[in-house]
Order: C-alpha cells, then structure tokens, then sequence
C-alpha cells in the first residue's frame, strides 16, 4: 500500500512567531480602531501558511497600495482569482504540489483523500471556513438533480462510481474513489480548479432546501433570473467574481458589480498566508482592473497607466514597450510561454469531406505537411530567432522532455514532403503548379481561426509559401469564435489554427488528456474527444489503432497508483504523439512581455507564462508582489 503524507514545509513557523502589536494594512486599520474588525493576529488561521519570500530570493515587503492593470471587457474579471490562485493545492514555479489552503493532505493508493483544513480558517467576511463547507458542496450542489442532472463531474466518478464522502471531524474531510485517482489534486490545482467547497453559511439563503421557495423566487426576480437554480449560480458564481457579497478565500475580494469600468478588489482581512516575518498577505491592499478595448492597452500600457500587465500583450510589442522605459517608469521583462507551440496547425481527423477525411487521417499527409514547413524563417521573421523550433510537445522545462519529441517531421524538409504527397496519389498537377485530389478537385486547404491572433495570421502567411513549394494551396478563414467551434465540431472545418499544447511543462502527476481525444473542444479530433468525454453517448468511436492506443495509455494512466507508472505511460503517449503528428506545430519557448511599474517589487525577471500549470502570475505568489516606498 502506497502511503504519502505531503505537509508544507514550514507551516508550523506560523504557530510560533511573536505576538507583537503589528501596524495594520492601511485600507483596515479604521475598521480595526473601531473594533468592527479583529486585529490581524486573530483573523489568522492557528497554522498560517508562512510564504518564506527572502527564500525565494525576493524582498519583505510591507502592506499598502493599489495595483492597477487593464482587461479588454468586464468578464476578464476572472483573471483575479487565477492570479490570486488559492487553492485546495497548488503549484509553485518547480511545478512541485503542495497544500495551500490545507494544512496537509493524507494520500492512500492514489484513491483515498483525506483534507486537513486550517484551524481557525475563515472565510473573508469572518464567518469559519470548515467541513461543513464541503459537505454543503457535496449534498446540496454537486449530487443535487436540480444543479447536476447528469449526476456529479467525472473528475469525481471512477469506474463509473461516484466518490464517497465523509466528515471526520470539522475540519477534516476524505474523498475516497474505488480505484486510482491521480488527477484528483491536480485538477483542485488548476486555475480553474473543481469546485469541491463553498461558502455554506452564505450561500443556504438561495437554496431550496434551506429557504422558503416564495422568498427566493422574489429574489430570483430581483436578480433578473428565471428560478431560485440560477438565482443559486448567480451568487454563487466564483470564477467569475461578480457577486461583492460572495465570501471567499482569495487574497482579494470584489467590491464591484457589474457592469462597470472599474472593478475594485480589496484585501481579504482573513487571507491565510503570511510572509517569514509573520506579516499577513497579500502586501497590496488592492487590485484595479480598468477596462478598455483591447486595441488601445498596449499603448496605455506604454505611458504608465497599468502596474503589471501581460493581458494584450504580444512578443510584436516588445521594442516599442522597451523604447517606452525610456520616458515612464516601467519596466519591461519576457518570460517564455509554457505552451507546446506558439502556433500550431490541427488538420481536422473528423471533418465531413471524405477525400480530405482521408487524407488527414492518413500520417503520410500530416507528416508531409509538417516537414514542408520553414520552421527557421517563422522563427527569425516573427521571433526573431528567439523561440525554439519545434514540434507542438513539451517543453525542455518538462521533467518529460526529450529531443526526439521536439524533433520529430519538423526538419525542414521539401522533397520528403514532395515524396509523401506522391505517394498519396496527389501527383498530379494543376494551374499555378498546385496539385489535384483524387476527385479532380484543387488540393486547397482552408485554414480557419478565430482571429484573434494576430500572430496566427502572420504564421500561416509564411506557411502558405511553404506549402505552395510541395504543390499545396492555403487559404486563411476567419470566424468568431462561437462559430467557429460549432462548425469544426460539425465537421465543417479543414483545418484550424490554434496554439499548441496548453500544459507544455506537464510532470507525471499531470494527466496526459491533451494528447488523445477527450473532449470536444480538441480541434484535430472535435468527435472523438466528445465520444471519450461522453462516454459513447454523443460524438465518434475513433477507429484509427495509434489513436485507440492513445486512449487505451490515458486510461493506464488513470489507474495507476505509481508515478514511475504514470512517467512511463507519458514517455509511450508522447512518443505517439509525435510519430503521428496530429498537431503540426512551429515554434514554442515564445516570449512573452510583461511589464510591471519601476515600483513594483518581487515580480521575477525570468519566469514562465501559461495557463495550466502556472495561472500566469499565480504561481509566482502575486500576493508578495509590493510597490517601493515612494
């Protein structure tokens, strides 16, 4: 039997710093004089989390101060809680897991789960965050028809069995799954993590069970929704932080309801993490987002008007960013983006034209074109010589990387391209060189994307010379985005352009779903990721063996209660992946400007930027983030 105990690694620092008056933040100090809010010392957990930032080789700093940044419409409110990343456990820059708002986490064969919260936790408006906040999840939402007609997420079923949970004591919870479960904590690390709690004492006067049904449907009235179920979703909606009145447990809270053209996040007075001083977090007392078209946030971003920004923000904008130091005091760093490609073509195994169909499900064409690509001159005309050359797959920052993935069909090579489109039947040509299907047809290709990329568009104007070297047309479509993934999940679409892998610096804890199909909004195969994900009720059986392969290995992956287990299982998927280059990438190691105010202190120089692992800043610990004294 595997048994791991993982316990932060200082945590009980917390237990022992002096009890000295401390100079309270600014923005509470008047609530605390009048006594409407408890001094620090007692709004802290027993067993802080204690965030050692002289050990991370940045500065302490002191509490105060508004940080402003720019977002390009009011539902980018949700960048604040994956900036602030609070979770159950998270990551941290060596991409290791560890408890965070736990104290600790028991782990048994993979499959049991026993969470160990904070004593004396509290959610931000006081009230005591304990197992009832995860048993009211768990009865009155997650297994509740009204909210979950399906019954509860699969990220909770193994086998096709539902998790059990039990109450050990109050703060002290266990999820226990009949088989392995090794995505379990990494998906309640994720930026956009399971949602395994909620605020009960809050939430209880929107639920049926807890309040008369008159009562709520006035409510739901009030708030513009059709029942007390999505007057429930409205207020209970975390994500997207739209309800000031919502407790929660990130280092900021909102105060501003839409719509609005600034929003306002203030301190959480209950935010369980201090620094080795015993200074509670976060340092900055506020967070602004203002709101502009996203056309124009380079350019205030330019004259100062954004602390720390990243959002709208392109490699292409670096020499104008860094000509702008000059004049405002800002600072301008570029971190390299953690996805398998900054720009990666997906020929669509599922689109409806047979001959096409054919084609893309045959290696020798998706191999072809991979190899008719000038992966250097993309490199040095958009990057300049910056990024690394490569297929879409994990990065060198990876502990599952090897050369030979990066390598694979991504040479430069024009006449294996021209010997495999031969090979096909394609030999023969057309007007302008280009050559014909089987069916007389122009071997054109339509690219489709969502635009909203300018960098895509630069790419495939590159790759459109390429491929007419090897005797294949490109043409580029543009589609909203609505639209556009409707019409590839209908077989509609050729091909499309996106980016590479999301996570390109997975470990083997991290599950390997994003190489074989499981859900539906995987571009290369839409139907066979919605026949996985739907377990065969909707979508596509696939029928290709290396794509069943693939399935068969994420499944292996699933039960395994072993990380050699699980790195090997990596090692073969990726090994497939990049054979059967069902992603057609082009560059990755992308560097991404981040510009920061001269001021703000702690924010690294070199780090990298993605969603999945990392939630952009998150893993790099905004809350220790602090402006100089002026």
């Amino acid at each position: 039997m595997i048994r791991r105990r993982q316990v932060i690694a200082g945590a009980a620092a917390g237990l022992f710093l002096p009890l000295v008056a401390r100079a309270e933040s600014p923005i509470l100090n008047p609530a605390v004089v009048k006594g409407d809010l408890p001094p620090e010392a007692a709004r802290l957990p027993k067993n802080p989390r204690v965030i050692n930032v002289a050990g991370m080789g940045r500065k302490t700093g002191h509490q105060g101060g508004r940080l402003t940044t720019i977002v390009g419409g009011q539902r980018d409110i949700r960048i604040i809680p994956i900036y602030s990343y609070s979770r159950l456990m998270c990551y941290g820059p060596d991409l290791a897991l560890r408890p965070d708002i736990l104290a600790a986490c028991d782990v048994e064969e993979e499959r049991i789960y026993t969470f160990h919260l904070r004593e004396g936790h509290r959610w931000s408006d006081g009230t005591p965050f304990t197992a009832e906040d995860f048993r009211y999840a768990w009865e009155d939402v997650i297994n509740n028809k009204d909210f979950y007609k399906g019954g509860p997420p699969v990220d909770l079923i193994s086998h096709g069995q539902v998790a059990t949970f039990e109450i050990i004591d109050e703060i002290t919870v266990r999820y226990s799954f009949v088989a392995p479960m090794p995505d379990f904590l990494p998906k309640v690390a994720a930026p956009l993590p399971l949602v395994l709690f909620m605020p009960a004492g809050y939430l209880k006067q929107f639920h049926l069970r807890y309040t008369d049904e008159a009562v709520l449907q006035k409510r739901a009235e009030e708030e513009d929704v059709d029942d007390w179920r999505r007057l429930h979703l409205k207020m209970s909606r975390s994500i997207r932080p739209e309800n000031p009145e919502l407790p929660t447990l990130e280092a900021w809270r909102p105060r501003t309801a839409p719509p609005a053209e600034q929003f306002i996040f203030e301190r959480n007075p209950y935010f369980h993490r201090v620094d080795e001083t015993g200074t509670q977090l976060p340092y900055l007392d506020q967070v602004a987002l203002n709101v502009a078209s996203s056309e124009v946030i380079m350019a205030k971003t330019a004259t100062g008007e954004s602390d720390l920004q990243a959002i709208s923000l392109g490699f292409h904008d670096y020499t104008f960013l860094k000509k702008a130091e000059k004049t405002h005091p800002l600072k301008v760093a570029l971190w390299r983006k953690s996805q398998g490609s900054a720009v990666t073509l997906l020929p669509n195994l599922n689109c409806v034209d047979p001959v096409w169909q054919g084609l893309f499900r045959d290696v020798r064409m998706r191999r072809a074109m991979s190899v008719a690509i000038k992966r250097e001159e993309i490199n040095k005309a958009l990057f300049f010589g910056l990024g690394r050359e490569s297929a879409d797959t994990v990065l060198p920052e990876s502990p599952l990387f090897k050369p030979e993935y990066a390598s694979a069909w991504a040479q430069y090579d024009p006449d294996l391209a021209n010997q495999l489109l031969d090979e096909l039947g394609l030999n023969v040509r057309g007007p302008g060189d280009i050559r014909r299907l089987q069916d007389g047809r122009q071997a054109g290709i339509v690219v489709e994307s969502a635009g909203e990329n300018p960098l895509e568009t630069d790419v495939l104007e590159l790759v459109r010379d390429h491929f007419r070297e090897v005797g294949l047309a490109l043409y580029i479509r543009t589609s909203q985005r609505d639209v556009f993934r409707s019409r590839a999940l209908a077989g509609q679409v050729q091909m499309s352009v996106w980016s590479g892998l999301d996570n390109g610096v997975p470990t083997a804890d991290m599950s390997p779903e994003e190489i074989a199909p499981s859900t539906g909004d995987q571009l290369q195969w839409p139907l066979w990721g919605s026949w996985h994900a739907a377990a065969g009720s909707t979508g596509e059986a696939p029928k290709l063996p290396e794509v069943l392969e693939l399935l068969r290995l994420l499944q292996l992956w699933g039960d395994s209660a072993e990380q050699s287990e699980r790195a090997e299982v990596w090692g073969r998927m990726l090994t497939i992946w990049a054979d059967q280059v069902f992603s057609i990438g082009t560059v990755n190691g992308a560097l991404q400007p981040v510009v920061r105010s001269a001021r703000l202190q702690n924010v690294p120089e070199d780090a990298l930027f993605g969603f999945e692992p990392l939630s952009f800043f998150g893993a790099y610990l905004p809350d220790t983030f602090f402006f100089e004294e002026a």
